[in-house]
């Protein structure tokens, strides 16, 4: 018999989920849209952490905006939402290595994570810190979409018949 505890959590779930999907579907569409209009500057911003060649950097450059939009959109409408979120959960952990290998070799750039980042000025100092516990906050999002994908007014939800 359940608990009128466990009632409630189960009533809660699929708002707490909408509230990670849309929250997480703005961070992508915020980070994608800073970028796209500058897509020189996003290859700059890769290739600032010194990982890959240039050439390469520009392909990642131009690529990411556009793949940050994708994301937004789907979670926006909740559509493919697990999936989705996974797949956010991929990129935001390569995001987090990133800004931790930049700050084990000493770079001083800006993670170019809201912005088109790149090597900072004199006197500007690395946040790396507060760069890394916003993306584990963003990674968190991503792990409740995993674990309870089915969300309030989602496309998933019209399609399953749930909404």
């Amino acid at each position: 018999m359940e608990t009128t505890r466990q009632i409630r959590m189960a009533a809660a779930w699929p708002w707490i989920s909408t509230g990670a999907r849309l929250g997480l579907a703005a961070v992508w569409l915020v980070a994608g849209s800073l970028k796209i209009g500058d897509l020189a500057a996003s290859a700059r911003a890769v290739y600032a952490y010194q990982l890959m060649s240039y050439d390469t950097a520009k392909i990642v450059g131009a690529v990411q905006p556009f793949l940050e939009i994708a994301l937004g959109l789907l979670l926006l409408i909740g559509l493919a939402t697990r999936f989705t979120a996974a797949i956010s959960a991929a990129l935001i952990t390569i995001f987090i290595a990133g800004i931790v290998w930049a700050w084990a070799n000493g770079l001083r750039i800006d993670c170019g994570c809201f912005s088109t980042g790149g090597e900072l000025g004199a006197g500007e100092t690395p946040g790396y810190g507060v760069d890394i516990l916003r993306d584990l906050a963003f990674l968190a999002l991503c792990g409740i979409l995993v674990w309870r994908p089915r969300t309030r007014f989602s496309l998933d939800g019209v399609l399953m018949g749930e909404q």
